[in-house]
């Protein structure tokens, strides 16, 4: 299956992937960055899934689903020859253990259904000891148990459950797993009919303390996006993981397969940006707390992921008895990238911290304390080379949009003492600022192609050089950031789609062999650098196309292939569904200014 063709649902813990075809092929319990229970994503149906649908000899006519609005409740409907059927899924927002609920529903005539389901515990290595014990099924290995309430008889065999049944108009069957530490008592059975009428409900408050900021032909496409945003939020933390899955390939068949289910401090900081945009000053505050629990300690200490806890170590192994996505290898747990330096997170975790503030979060001491303590490290080690935003495997560089970041980190701390009263030496932040800016003219800006590079010295653009104007550090109708946008149309498109940077055999900038997809975000930044550089109709015509490209429930991945005309990478991404509400934003303002304009 390809990876459009899966739908997302959680409870702002964990989250699970369902296919098209009514199987459930991941799911990580009782965390997002848990072992997983259902692994077939990455591997094969042995490996762990849970499948409900049409069975028997009746065709299926039609496939259709969608999510009830304003929620993260799915529901897919197959057309069959005997009637219509339903299958509602979703997982309610925790009160103790995880549950994952499916609701058969026949809407019309009379449909044979059936249902296979094989867990497996450790990323699909476990076969579970299964028992029967008061109608229910309950497997057990290591450290994890699973309650499997069935309203319709199963049967064991080749390590899987199996049940065929039939419903007709009216029928509505309720299946409930649940998720707990093997070692605890047996948890308490939810009402799974009342848990959907209080999910909806929970969703569609959140939605509604939105804000409206777009243009009311992208409301929908915005509203999904902060949907899944909030869904990928570790809602006892405060914690914003990258994507709920792991290893699926930014090239298919290729090397390049990353574990995202973690918190970088940049793509969270995005994400709160985007949130706040739209209004929600309250995840901003518990993401702040998050912040300062995991960055506490020596600010040369700082790292660029974490856990959803705040967890530092997060070391990279692969799983081999894991075919990977279409064969796609090493399937990877953990990411080594978080020993990376990468300057750039300074000047994200600084703006986030200040816009937070600029929207109306009440400040506290301990925030500015902190910030200061960035600052100190920054001040000493912001003209070091480092791994950068893409977090290259190669050597170290001096990248531009690290050195810009840097920048930003200086400025904002200065507006901060200015417009909010903070005590700090801004003399000495005004010369810091002053330095990077003029460094980053003299050696990141190539005056004969009228471009900015992708670091100093190299004669390679970088679609991140489109976020220049957005930080403020020059004006975006200024004519080095024009020539920059026009060269990296020049150079970076591919059938109308942004690389992140050159990737031939030549180019060593990454470390890695193989191709990629084209980053979604990348689109998106060019998007909105055209409508703030006064290029309104080419800006929306792009934007329409990316907006195109979300599967049928409004989903994206990290990538879009346009050799093969499909999603690439690891799904939903939270770094795709940012920039889409960034550019919306932008394209509903007067003039395309950026939120950032409005609050620096």
């Amino acid at each position: 299956m390809r990876i459009e063709d899966y739908a997302l649902i959680g409870d702002m813990q964990s989250a699970a992937l369902v296919g098209r075809d009514g199987s459930i092929d991941w799911l990580c319990l009782p965390r997002f960055d848990s072992p997983a229970c259902f692994a077939a994503l990455l591997g094969e149906e042995r490996n762990g899934h849970w499948w409900i649908g049409p069975a028997g000899p009746g065709r299926r006519l039609s496939t259709r689903r969608r999510y009830r609005e304003n929620t993260l409740v799915l529901e897919t409907e197959w057309d069959t020859e005997g009637g219509t059927v339903r299958v509602t899924d979703f997982m309610p927002p925790r009160h103790a253990n995880p549950d994952l609920v499916r609701v058969v529903e026949c809407l019309s005539g009379s449909v044979e259904m059936g249902t296979l389901i094989r867990i497996r515990f450790d990323y699909g290595r476990i076969v579970p000891w299964v028992r029967r014990d008061d109608g229910l099924l309950q497997a057990i290995g290591g450290p994890d148990s699973v309650w499997l309430h069935s309203p319709v008889p199963l049967q064991g065999g080749d390590y899987a459950h199996k049940g065929n049944f039939r419903v007709s108009a009216g029928d509505r069957l309720a299946f409930v797993f649940t998720w707990h530490p093997s070692h605890s008592p047996k948890p308490p059975s939810i009402d799974p009919l009342e848990e959907l009428d209080e999910t909806e409900a929970i969703w569609r408050e959140w939605i509604s303390q939105c804000t409206p900021r777009t243009e009311e032909r992208w409301r929908e496409a915005v509203d999904r996006s902060l949907i899944t945003l909030k869904a990928l939020t570790y809602s006892p933390t405060g914690g914003i993981v990258a994507a709920p899955t792991t290893s699926l390939p930014e090239d298919i068949g290729g090397v390049r397969n990353w574990d995202y289910r973690y918190c970088w401090l940049r793509d969270a900081t995005m994400t709160l940006d985007a949130l706040l945009g739209a209004g929600y000053v309250e995840e901003a505050r518990d993401w702040r707390e998050w912040l300062l629990r995991a960055i506490a300690g020596r600010p040369q200490d700082l790292q660029i992921m974490y856990g959803v806890a705040g967890e530092r170590r997060l070391p990279e192994m692969e799983l081999p008895w894991l075919e990977g996505y279409e064969d796609s290898r090493p399937v990877r747990l953990g990411n080594a990238a978080v020993d990376q330096l990468q300057l750039d997170v300074y000047g994200e975790v600084m703006n986030c911290l200040y816009l937070a503030r600029a929207s109306g979060l009440t400040s506290i001491s301990r925030t500015w304390a902190i910030q200061r303590s960035l600052m100190e490290f920054l001040e000493s080690h912001w003209d070091e080379p480092d791994e950068g935003l893409w977090e290259v495997r190669g050597p170290r560089r001096h990248f531009v949009h690290s050195k810009v970041m840097a920048w930003v980190a200086a400025d904002r701390v200065i507006r901060q003492v200015e417009r909010f009263g903070q005590s700090g030496p801004v003399e000495r932040w005004s010369d810091l600022r002053g330095r990077i800016h003029a460094e980053i003219m003299e050696k990141g800006y190539d005056a004969e192609r009228n471009t900015f590079t992708q670091s100093y010295g190299s004669q390679e653009l970088d679609a991140s050089l489109l976020l220049i104007p957005q930080t403020g550090f020059l004006p975006p109708d200024d004519l080095r950031v024009t020539g920059t946008i026009d060269a990296i149309e020049r150079e970076l498109m591919s059938d109308g789609f942004v690389l992140r940077y050159p990737i031939a055999h030549q180019n060593t900038v990454d470390g890695l062999t193989g191709g990629e997809g084209a980053f979604l975000a990348c689109s998106f930044w060019l998007a909105e650098a055209r409508a703030m550089a006064g290029r309104r109709k080419e800006a929306v015509e792009m934007f329409e196309k990316l907006l195109s490209l979300r599967n049928d429930v409004g989903l994206l991945a990290e990538e879009y292939d346009p050799r093969y005309g499909r999603l690439v990478g690891n799904f939903p991404q939270a770094f795709s569904h940012v920039p889409l509400i960034h550019t919306a934003h932008t394209l509903s303002r007067p003039g395309s200014t950026p939120r950032h304009t409005a609050l620096l």
